[in-house]
């Protein structure tokens, strides 16, 4: 059974991070005619584009994404209790895996964040110059570092904002687990 919950978890959690950072992308207004914006979009779309029909955005929040994304990881859930043997209708408590639906799209989101801050540091080390994977990193990043360049200003030419989000990230996590949520 092990063989099957990597199976599930694996392709339900890449394809949640896709949805996710198609919510990240609008939040950041990121450019959509990059090729990595485009695969994005591409890849969620099928799912999105009907879905948009029948629910409206809500200013600049996607709701049929969120509804979407919320969805994958229902779907996941409920397949995770089936292949571990909860396959009973009267274990099936939809409300406790809407629940942990909120908090496993909440732990991917964070998970998401960090190892792309993770990769944006890594490319300003051996980046030659500008390419459309790290356009697209920064105008995700930019919103989340910002804030916190004007709090800590670069000392000595480093920047250490990308060092204090994910520090900020990690903590969030410990303390999700701490909370008995991941």
């Amino acid at each position: 059974m092990s063989s099957m919950q990597f199976l599930i978890g694996t392709l339900f959690d890449l394809y949640l991070m896709v949805v996710i950072l198609r919510l990240w992308l609008q939040f950041a207004r990121a450019d959509f005619y990059n090729p990595f914006s485009q695969f994005v979009v591409r890849a969620t779309h099928p799912l999105v584009g009907p879905m948009r029909r029948v629910l409206p955005s809500l200013g600049n929040l996607d709701t049929a994404t969120l509804v979407l994304a919320l969805l994958v990881a229902f779907t996941q859930l409920t397949l995770m209790n089936f292949v571990l043997g909860a396959n009973s209708w009267q274990v099936f408590n939809p409300l406790a895996i809407l629940l942990g639906s909120v908090i496993v799209l909440v732990n991917q989101t964070l998970s998401l964040i960090f190892w792309i801050l993770i990769i944006r540091a890594l490319l300003s080390w051996f980046s030659q110059g500008q390419n459309p994977m790290e356009m697209v990193l920064y105008q995700l990043t930019e919103p989340l570092l910002a804030p916190i360049r004007r709090i800590i200003p670069p000392m000595g030419g480093l920047d250490l904002s990308v060092l204090v989000a994910i520090i900020a990230i990690q903590f969030l996590t410990f303390l999700l687990r701490d909370l008995g949520l991941a």
